[in-house]
């Protein structure tokens, strides 16, 4: 495939619909408003018309005038009608490969690929639209040409540390009952932003201000002039069901946005990586080369921790739609996420994990400072509000005193032969798992506060992600860093990416010096 190709035909029709879609809003609005008077709307037609036949006519320029080309060591992608930009990203570049197909799209057999090069945002390659047929195979062959490099690497490897045949096992996967549950705890108001839209739509199209304060407050005033009659209980009955009521709308809207998004959420494992699909009406295609996994973040909720239920992502060089880590079990028991924590390389603490905790100064820290907001709020209210109210800021000052004693059991840290571990949140703790060969760097931070009481934050390289441990004694803190530095030392990064994960495990604990009871020393 050296030779410059087009992308498919069809995707010109997306286009065209394009323009058909963006030249709705201003026809509407002329033909409700009073240009052209009686004529308006022949002039809300010759607008769509105009508009549509531009659209058209550039989306048929932009597909003559887009080629790309995969050539041996590259993939390059020209484009633009008038001033044309080339682009040329070598295979090395690139962290991931994805396909990506909205309903549209996937109705005439097309999907979009996007290649990940780790610069993030409008920086990633992408090509819209291929045929399906066409995407899977240019999303084989870049993997391929990718992977040279990594196979001459694994050539020269002992037999035994051959990569294993592709076996597609399923490790992880949501049925419909599996994403109701989990749609339940995604409650979401985004549907009184949806109507916040419409609102804004109809006061383009129409005479009717509904930005008028005015306006809102008569009604408001007349709706209260007519509750005010009832009784207490139809009230209290009233609020109890507008309350019920936005609970139901949160948890409606949840369960369709998990759907629309996850539905048919499958992970697989194979000898290339990780596979993930997704998506009702926008179908997604993700693989995740297994040796581009960084480190691991283990997430819940404030409730949906109380019940067992966690996420699992990966963090990775390439970003999972605007987010910094790829989302592989979003909704899942520990027991489920252990074997995909495996699968990657990675293992999860145990018993036999020797946990720090972050020092008690910090602690006594933190519950100050937090406090004495509420502490001179309660002052200043004794001195000038009515007697007894400085109650309530003083309650508030209690409460985060003893919500920061007890976040302190769940702020700690821990560190091994391999990993490291964090952990931090106490109403819906996170757990981070890195793997010391793929850090790269160790920071000390102490402010003002941390110096004088002997404390610092570590703060740990990791490319495509964050990797800190706060409340760190000070001694501690030097320990890990020399830790990780030793590491750092004594690893040859060039080969890295090319090393199979468990063979980096392998090559980490052959290095002189590692001791799981180091801070003790």
């Amino acid at each position: 495939m050296s030779e410059a190709r087009h992308t498919a035909p069809t995707s010109v029709v997306i286009g065209a619909l394009g323009a058909i879609r963006s030249a709705v809003i201003p026809a509407a609005a002329i033909a409700f408003s009073g240009i052209g008077d009686g004529g308006r709307f022949w002039v809300a037609a010759a607008v769509a018309a105009v508009a549509v036949t531009i659209g058209v006519v550039t989306s048929y320029l932009g597909w003559r005038r887009l080629t790309y080309t995969v050539s041996e060591a590259d993939i390059r992608v020209e484009s633009g009608i008038f001033s044309r930009a080339a682009r040329s990203v070598p295979f090395e570049r690139i962290q991931d490969v994805s396909l990506e197909a909205k309903l549209l799209p996937r109705l005439l057999g097309l999907v979009a690929v996007k290649f990940e090069t780790g610069a993030g945002g409008g920086d990633d390659l992408a090509l819209q639209y291929l045929t399906t047929a066409d995407g899977e195979r240019l999303r084989q062959l870049v993997r391929e040409r990718r992977e040279d490099g990594a196979a001459m690497v694994a050539a020269a490897e002992p037999a035994g540390d051959a990569p294993e045949q592709d076996s597609g096992e399923v490790l992880f996967a949501m049925g419909p009952r599996r994403l109701f549950t989990f749609g339940l705890f995604e409650f979401s108001l985004a549907v009184f932003a949806v109507l916040g839209g419409a609102l804004q739509y109809i006061d383009d199209v129409s005479s009717i201000d509904v930005w008028n304060v005015d306006l809102w407050y008569r009604w408001l005033k007349e709706q209260g002039s007519t509750v005010a009659t009832l009784g207490p209980y139809a009230q209290a009955l009233g609020a109890a069901a507008g309350l019920i009521g936005l609970l139901l709308v949160g948890s409606v809207t949840g369960v369709v946005r998990t759907v629309l998004r996850d539905w048919g959420f499958t992970l697989t494992r194979s000898a290339r990586g990780f596979r993930r699909q997704r998506g009702l009406l926008t179908q997604t295609d993700v693989v995740m080369p297994a040796h581009r996994v960084q480190g691991l973040v283990i997430g819940t909720g404030l409730v949906r921790y109380r019940l067992g239920w966690h996420g699992l992502s990966f963090v990775s060089l390439a970003q999972d739609s605007e987010s910094a880590s790829h989302v592989v079990a979003p909704f899942a028991r520990m027991d489920e996420i252990a074997p995909i924590a495996r699968s990657a390389g990675f293992r999860l603490p145990d018993a036999a994990t020797d946990w720090h905790r972050a020092s008690k100064r910090h602690r006594t820290d933190r519950a100050i400072i937090d406090s004495s907001v509420f502490v001179i709020a309660a002052g200043v209210t004794a001195a000038f509000a009515p007697f007894g109210l400085f109650l309530i800021p003083l309650g508030m000052a209690v409460i985060a005193v003893a919500a920061n004693l007890y976040a302190w059991e769940f702020r700690r840290h821990a560190i091994d032969d391999a990993q490291v571990y964090a952990s931090h949140g106490f109403a819906s703790p996170t757990l981070g798992v890195a793997t010391r060969l793929k850090l790269h760097s160790a920071e000390i931070v102490q402010g003002p506060i941390a110096r004088l009481r002997g404390y610092a934050s570590v703060h740990l390289g990791l490319a495509g992600g964050a990797f800190a441990m706060h409340g760190v004694p000070l001694a501690e803190a030097r320990a890990l860093r020399a830790a990780v530095l030793e590491t750092i030392t004594a690893t040859d990064f060039s080969r890295l990416d090319a090393a199979p994960q468990a063979g980096a495990q392998t090559l980490n604990s052959a290095q002189p010096g590692f001791s799981s009871n180091f801070l003790a020393t």
